[in-house]
């Protein structure tokens, strides 16, 4: 997906390094990525089931990705400079990205996404939403809540 416009991808298995490098307006699920994944991205959605490597979402300026992570280590690897990262909580987005977690299981038949689906109270708050700083105030739907007092600051 280096560079891609448009379209879909849906991979019931994980991409190597720089998925969805400049990324400027397709939507993704796949199930894991290793270092520079949706570096310099400036558009479209990335839905990743799984780890992800080192420098994540580097010089990222517009889109959103939501990472799955059971063990919460997902803030050891992404690149903060240009992006927030939160736990998912907004029914807006929680629903966007439930929708884009069915899509995957129709068309790839994903075990694991069967199993988040299943247990979607509980598994939904193993998601982190990613967002630039860049668009975080212009989205027609907010991605923060008030509780989000650190990441504000960040903004201001």
């Amino acid at each position: 997906m280096y560079g891609a416009t448009s379209g879909e991808l849906f991979a019931n298995g994980q991409a190597g390094e720089r998925f969805a490098v400049r990324n400027s307006g397709a939507n993704a699920v796949i199930e894991g990525c290793s270092n520079n994944g949706c570096e310099y991205m400036t558009g479209g959605t990335v839905v990743i089931l799984g780890k992800v490597g080192e420098n994540f979402a580097a010089g990222m300026t517009g889109g959103m990705a939501f990472i799955y992570d059971t063990d919460n280590i997902f803030p050891n690897y992404v690149n903060r400079d240009s992006v927030i990262y939160c736990k998912l909580n907004k029914s807006y987005w929680e629903n966007f990205l439930k929708n884009l977690i069915l899509r995957h299981i129709k068309f790839t038949n994903s075990i694991l996404a069967k199993k988040i689906i299943a247990n979607w109270a509980i598994e939904r708050k193993n998601f982190w939403q990613v967002v630039p700083l860049e668009i975080i105030e212009k989205l027609k739907n907010p991605v923060l809540s008030e509780k989000n007092t650190v990441l504000q600051k960040k903004l201001a």
